[in-house]
């Protein structure tokens, strides 16, 4: 995997077209002053712990006798339910996430699992343990998804006003079918190499 294609990749993990809605109302009965440091905050939060699964992803597999197979099938199936709620989103309207609570967003649920999911963690502890020597590409990629997840998810305000909801509920459906694709890729790689296939 390329740079490009991991930094994409994770770039549609993080889904930040479709937290838009979801993010805006977390931020409902913030004060419009704060809104913008709260979602700075979340978004840094985020970064951290997406960068500590990086750099502490082999010690956290040999600590937990974990095969990479093993977690190639299980970020598979995690993208994999992530992309089906993405494509049929629940009837409730809670979106990916569930039902947004009451009061500022602190850690849960914006930073983790709005941006830092367990799909963005699989993906990283896979990508860290398939070619542990390019953890330079790998953080670089992790940026580069990150920057422009940040970018989409603080102008959320003026592209929901701009695109309205039912293109951003399109968008996201396009993600969550490329994310469906990936997973199935991701899948199919683990256990053709638990098997000792070549895919």
């Amino acid at each position: 995997m390329t740079t490009l294609s991991a930094g994409i990749m994770l770039f549609l993990i993080m889904d930040p077209l479709g937290n838009i809605p979801f993010f805006l109302s977390l931020l409902k009965d913030v004060p419009p002053k704060r809104r913008r440091r709260v979602m700075v905050r979340e978004l840094l939060i985020a970064l951290g712990v997406l960068l500590a699964f990086l750099f502490g992803g082999q010690h956290i597999l040999k600590l937990l006798q974990l095969k990479p197979d093993s977690i190639s099938i299980a970020g598979g199936i995690v993208l994999f339910l992530i992309g089906i709620r993405m494509v049929f989103p629940p009837a409730d309207g809670g979106g990916i996430f569930g039902k947004p609570g009451q009061g500022e967003p602190f850690i849960v649920p914006m930073a983790i699992p709005g941006v830092a999911g367990p799909s963005a963690m699989a993906a990283l502890l896979l990508l860290t343990n398939t070619q542990p020597g390019r953890t330079a590409d790998w953080t670089i990629a992790l940026l580069l998804a990150w920057l422009a997840t940040s970018l989409i998810l603080l102008s959320a305000t003026y592209l929901f006003r701009w695109f309205g909801e039912s293109v951003l509920t399109a968008l996201e459906r396009v993600m969550g079918m490329l994310l469906i694709a990936l997973s199935v890729q991701m899948f199919m790689a683990g256990v053709a190499s638990f098997l000792h296939l070549n895919v």
